[in-house]
């Protein structure tokens, strides 16, 4: 009997994060599902069209132009911001003052995108930008690295990288503090040398942490909008144009749901399959204590 309460008790306590899970996430993604094989403007009846949708999209120039777009973005800021997160988390791991450093280098991780977007404007700018002011001390002539469309995905992949630099050295810095110090201490003995210590204990036992890190990257990387919306609007000439910005486009701007819900489940699917992938694959490379 006693079980019996506590296990209602418990169902009791995750009944809000279960009916949240329902309204704001299974729901919507079932809607969205009706959506994609439908023509709908938002607020007449809706007409089944069944895949039409989808093959609008795989045809839509603007949408091979978006998925390019997104994922020359990803290749930029994956492996840059989870490498720059592990050096980070390396150098302050310990170091006096670490929580003082780990405060000031997440502060942006929990700043508004809105502002983080605007300040990087003015930053960036290619004629009074601070970024250009410092190249030219040194005798380089800086971009327009917002208007010339070789450059404003890098520009925004900068800002992403320095954004979520904070997070993923968080998390390597808690990997780094779940590592037993006797391994080391048997390395020393051994007579291992810093690198060895590093390429051999701190790496394999750190790959969980870098699994997850990638896992989050990725999801993170291919949901990028508030960036190119805030600072370029997709622009110049569509080179930021990414997939979230063109599920935007459709059905916000142009009132188009159904290819706009189409968009959306292609990129869910994406996400999806490069998320399996990696757990697949993880299985080489993940190594778990014990």
């Amino acid at each position: 009997m006693h079980d019996r309460k506590r296990k209602w008790w418990g169902m009791l306590f995750i009944l809000p994060q279960l009916i949240g899970l329902i309204v704001f996430a299974l729901i919507p993604l079932v809607l969205t599902f009706v959506i994609s094989m439908s023509e709908w403007d938002g607020f007449g009846i809706m007409e089944f069209v069944g895949f039409a949708n989808f093959l609008e999209q795989f045809l839509d120039p603007d949408f091979k132009k978006a998925m390019v777009n997104t994922l020359y973005y990803s290749l930029l800021t994956i492996p840059s911001g989870i490498v720059l997160g592990l050096l980070l988390a390396l150098a302050i791991h310990n170091i006096r003052g670490k929580t003082l450093y780990r405060l000031f280098f997440f502060m942006p991780v929990v700043t508004s995108s809105v502002s983080i977007g605007v300040i990087w404007i003015w930053l960036l700018n290619g004629d009074f930008g601070i970024i250009n002011q410092l190249l030219g001390i040194v005798g380089i002539t800086g971009p327009k690295w917002l208007t010339d469309t070789h450059w404003v995905i890098p520009s925004i992949a900068m800002l992403s990288i320095w954004w979520g630099l904070g997070f993923n050295m968080v998390i390597f810095l808690a990997g780094l503090q779940g590592i037993s110090q006797t391994y080391y201490e048997a390395a020393v003995i051994d007579g291992a040398s810093a690198f060895r210590k590093f390429w051999h204990i701190t790496l394999p036992l750190l790959s969980p942490t870098t699994f997850f890190a990638t896992i989050m990257a990725t999801i993170s990387s291919f949901q990028v909008f508030d960036q190119a919306f805030v600072m370029t609007s997709g622009g110049p000439a569509k080179a930021s144009y990414t997939l979230v910005y063109h599920i935007f486009n459709r059905g916000f701007v142009e009132s188009n749901m159904g290819a706009s819900a189409a968009a959306a489940t292609i990129l869910f699917l994406m996400i999806l399959v490069l998320t399996l992938i990696q757990f697949k694959f993880s299985r080489r490379w993940v190594h778990y204590e014990g």
